[in-house]
């Protein structure tokens, strides 16, 4: 029986990627581990695209169904435009139901400056809660779009604002109940407002300027999870110091109650940008000239010195990504 949650990389690779055999031209980058964007060539522009569900979340479901997929289109250093929502709901969701999820996805939407231009919704006993697939689309000029196959020994780790925001805001928003005595009424409204920092289209389009070698924004697996995957797609190694990565003390009770780690955690909201040495002094000055916080909290390796983080001096071999943390309070 497999875990919930994404398959992790082999399979994808065993089971999923190699039953992907007719290819078109058009197509600049396709599916691979870490890979969150497509990108197609469109003349003189290429066309980035990404797809995401929501399953996990219930209260904040139509806010994040926006926010995911534009934050993937960003990690390109691109601009996102449209969106797309298919949206399944369980038998017995009431007409007010529905105008919540959409007044969300509105309101989201246009703070972004994305237009919905479709979708599709529907009542069916498939799903037994809320569940919304979004696709996002995006348009650069052509080879504008960051790609991770650009990182090299040397470069810096950058990440943006805490780890941990998205499975922070959803627990705290979920199981607000189980948390009330553990958390003051002040860190619960702290933890909930999270969700409001979770989209990275402002740092990714800054960056994207600027100029990267890779972005990633860190969904499911966390931190960890976004600097195995990003050196995996570049065929390096890595060295991740854990005493760099910013974390919010509310995210860190929130995990210690749960008994799950906040470096695994999903933590859409931050942007992990890989720099060149001479870019890092720009980067990490733009971002917060914006008002982005930004921590460099590692850097990358020759592939044979393998992917590893250091905790209290110890250097300790990073797994891949299994299935997220924030499934383990799901179920």
């Amino acid at each position: 029986m497999l875990k919930t949650g994404k398959l992790d990389s082999k399979l994808l690779e065993d089971i999923v990627f190699k039953n992907i055999k007719f290819r078109r031209p058009e197509v600049i980058t396709r599916p691979g581990v870490g890979e969150d964007c497509a990108v197609v060539d469109f003349g003189s522009y290429e066309c980035v695209l990404s797809t995401d569900p929501i399953t996990a979340a219930v209260s904040e479901i139509g806010r994040l169904a926006v926010h995911i997929s534009c934050n993937d289109i960003a990690s390109n250093g691109i601009e996102p435009l449209g969106i797309m929502l298919a949206v399944m709901l369980p038998e017995g969701t009431t007409e007010e139901q529905i105008e919540e999820i959409m007044k969300q996805a509105g309101e989201a939407s246009e703070k972004l400056g994305v237009e919905i231009i479709g979708g599709h919704t529907e009542i069916t006993s498939a799903v037994t809660k809320p569940v919304i697939v979004s696709t996002a689309l995006g348009r650069g000029a052509k080879w504008s779009s960051q790609q991770a196959e650009n990182m090299k020994p040397g470069d810096f780790i950058l990440m943006t604002k805490q780890a941990g925001l998205e499975g922070t805001g959803i627990i705290a928003g979920d199981y607000k109940a189980e948390l009330k005595g553990y958390l003051t009424e002040e860190e619960l409204e702290q933890a909930a407002a999270m969700l409001d920092q979770i989209s990275v289209v402002k740092e990714g389009v800054i960056a994207g300027r600027i100029g990267t070698a890779g972005m990633h924004d860190i969904t499911e697996g966390g931190v960890l999870g976004a600097v195995w995957e990003m050196c995996s797609i570049a065929e390096t190694g890595a060295e991740v110091w854990t005493d760099k990565i910013p974390v919010a003390e509310v995210t860190k009770k929130i995990c210690d109650r749960f008994d799950i780690d906040y470096l695994r955690l999903i933590s859409s909201g931050s942007m992990m940008i890989m720099v060149h040495p001479e870019a890092k002094e720009q980067m990490e000055e733009s971002l917060s000239s914006a008002g982005i916080s930004v921590a460099c909290i590692g850097r990358i390796c020759e592939k044979e010195e393998g992917i590893r983080m250091v905790v209290d001096g110890e250097k300790i071999v990073i797994a891949p990504p299994a299935s997220d943390e924030l499934y383990k309070v799901v179920r």
